[in-house]
């Protein structure tokens, strides 16, 4: 595996596990990823599998407690998982596939959109998302 994942485990105050690190490695270029998506991509529970299930749920717990990936918990749909943390971004999702892209923050800064009461809050992030259709689904629905 790649050493820098090891590292940067291990800056973050954690020991770097093989779990860890495999987590880690699927979760690039495969952004809000299920947990049972990446037990596929892992092997988790199969023969010669250094992974439970039940393992799979404590690593992502501690990842995203040590802040090296972020949970995404759109309605209706299961928990996801991104690297993509400490940034301000949010996320469109579409209604029919469930795809959903990031999208930046147009101000920059968090919380990026204020309440128009705080109710005696420090408010530090707030987390938006978008709801519709994406490019795909529409082309589809206009063909039928």
């Amino acid at each position: 595996m790649d050493q820098s994942v090891g590292d940067l485990i291990k800056r973050k105050g954690l020991r770097s596990t093989v779990q860890r690190r495999a987590v880690l490695v699927a979760l690039q270029g495969r952004p809000h990823s299920t947990a049972a998506e990446l037990e596929k991509w892992i092997g988790v529970g199969g023969e010669g599998s250094n992974l439970s299930k039940q393992g799979l749920y404590n690593v992502l717990e501690d990842l995203t407690k040590a802040q090296l990936i972020r949970c995404v918990e759109p309605a209706g749909s299961p928990a996801r998982y991104e690297l993509r943390v400490g940034d301000n971004h949010h996320h469109l999702v579409c209604r029919r596939c469930g795809r959903i892209e990031d999208v930046d923050c147009g101000i920059g800064a968090a919380p990026c959109l204020d309440p128009l009461e705080d109710k005696g809050f420090a408010i530090d992030e707030a987390e938006i998302t978008w709801w519709g259709f994406c490019k795909d689904c529409r082309d589809v629905a206009a063909d039928a």
